[in-house]
């Protein structure tokens, strides 16, 4: 995130992966949105369906002060004009700056940030439904992409599997 110098931009990606939201969906997020009381944030998916994502009190924080930079009144990233919601188009460009500054030669793109949210959640002992519900995903086949084994849940089958076997 170092690489975004664009506050309104970074603060997308880290929505993003604070909340696991697609690149519009950050892109779109009005004040309203945010229950400061309840901790969430309101979002709009695709379909225009409706769901309320958990927002972690750092990721608030950072809302804050973002916010306090320029005051809109309607949108959270606003465009340069101030009339509306930052593009996705200039938040695919920013990213690919980014991750052409900090050298990274894999392909990767903002989707990836979502992804190691729903990964992240799923290694803590999330239950996929939940995840899934999070995500917004109508199809628990959807989530099911995230459910790969990974290198912390391998270990820790590995040690599982150790334990059982010594046990007989």
């Amino acid at each position: 995130m170092a690489a975004v110098r664009n506050p309104i931009h970074r603060t997308c990606f880290q929505l993003m992966y604070a909340c696991g939201l697609r690149i519009g969906e950050a892109a779109k997020v009005a004040i309203g949105d945010i229950d400061n009381i309840k901790g969430v944030l309101r979002i709009i998916g695709k379909g225009n369906k409706e769901r309320c994502v958990p927002l972690p009190e750092p990721m608030l924080a950072k809302l804050r002060h973002l916010w306090s930079t320029h005051r809109n009144p309607r949108w959270l990233t606003p465009d340069r004009s101030g009339t509306g919601p930052v593009s996705k188009n200039a938040l695919w460009r920013t990213f690919r700056l980014a991750v052409r500054a900090a050298g990274i030669k894999r392909p990767v793109n903002p989707h990836g940030l979502r992804h190691s949210y729903a990964t992240r959640l799923l290694e803590q002992g999330t239950e996929a439904r939940v995840v899934q519900i999070l995500l917004g995903h109508v199809n628990i086949a959807t989530t099911a992409i995230y459910l790969h084994l990974t290198e912390p849940t391998r270990a820790s089958l590995k040690a599982t599997l150790d334990k059982l076997m010594t046990d007989l």
